[in-house]
């Protein structure tokens, strides 16, 4: 046999660990209408009654929202849309697009937060603005999201630190206490465990108990993930990152979360108290790829799809 032909076995993929399957029991995952569209059917990469939020980036109509989330309920998911409290003009407003998501789209859960542009379009400037109206409650919304920052906000706290961001959690925990809907807390994507499980511990120290649906970016080129993390204003998580750019054997390589969900499954199985309660995976690197990951490292599989269905 030639040497020159000899090509070293591939090892044999490791088995999930029993601590990766938990933590990935339940996952999320996001879309926008427009990544949807390019999705042939979502049965084919998510287990059903998979949680899909769909993003609301300002500007796109709602109509186009509404037929996403009807999409994704006929596909036998659970949507949870954005309402984006810095896009929508008026109480009237509001009130129009929960009719349209239940309507249309049989929507029951919602996630509610200031959104990502500066100036308000019209009334609402936060979450708990939205959340005041009891519009949420007397639609009979099961379950109700609202942001978590464990790496604080600089639209919130401009000068930094978190005081201002703890006030408003500590006003989520109260209104959770006096909903019928489930709360929890959805998270922007990390890149090191060790920051947001202490950040987890803290909250839970001062009296917040609302779930923590941990963000975690899906597998993608370092590129965009660097790109994605400059934009949505990931500090401290991004040096993690650039450590990694600067390594020229691993610059072209695919990111995986294997190493940040490992430290997690690890933490969690010690501490099944932790406030982290589920996973909330951002597919920057597309719906596919992220859930043939998460079906590799223990994620419930997708069933048969019915051609006629």
């Amino acid at each position: 046999m030639s040497l020159l032909n000899f090509r070293k076995p591939a090892p044999a993929p490791t088995a999930p660990s029993a601590e990766m399957e938990a933590l990935l029991k339940g996952y999320s995952i996001e879309v926008m209408p427009r990544t949807a569209e390019k999705v042939d059917d979502f049965r084919h990469y998510l287990a059903a009654g998979t949680r899909v939020y769909i993003a609301h980036i300002d500007g796109t109509p709602i109509e186009d929202m509404v037929a996403t989330a009807a999409r994704i309920r006929a596909e036998g998911f659970e949507p949870m849309p954005h309402f984006p409290a810095r896009s929508i003009a008026d109480a009237t407003t509001l009130a129009d697009w929960i009719a349209r998501y239940q309507g249309e789209a049989d929507v029951r859960q919602a996630l509610i937060l200031a959104g990502g542009i500066a100036k308000p379009h019209g009334t609402f400037a936060s979450s708990m603005d939205l959340l005041e109206t009891g519009l949420f409650d007397k639609a009979g919304m099961e379950r109700l999201h609202v942001a978590g920052h464990p790496e604080g906000n600089r639209d919130i706290d401009p000068n930094g630190g978190d005081a201002t961001v703890m006030e408003a959690l500590r006003w989520k925990q109260a209104f959770s206490e006096r909903t019928d809907a489930q709360m929890a807390l959805a998270t922007q994507f990390a890149f090191e465990a060790g920051p947001v499980i202490a950040w987890a511990e803290r909250l839970q120290a001062e009296g917040i108990t609302l779930p923590i649906h941990l963000g975690i970016a899906g597998p993608a080129k370092l590129q965009t993930l660097i790109k994605f993390a400059i934009a949505c204003g990931v500090g401290n998580s991004l040096q993690v990152l650039q450590k990694r750019a600067k390594d020229v054997t691993k610059l072209l390589l695919p990111f995986e979360p294997t190493e940040i969900m490992g430290e997690l499954a690890t933490y969690k199985a010690a501490h099944p108290d932790s406030l982290i309660e589920r996973i909330h995976f951002f597919p920057l690197g597309g719906i596919k790829t992220n859930a043939t990951w998460a079906i590799e490292h223990g994620g419930a599989s997708t069933a048969p799809v019915n051609a006629n269905a």
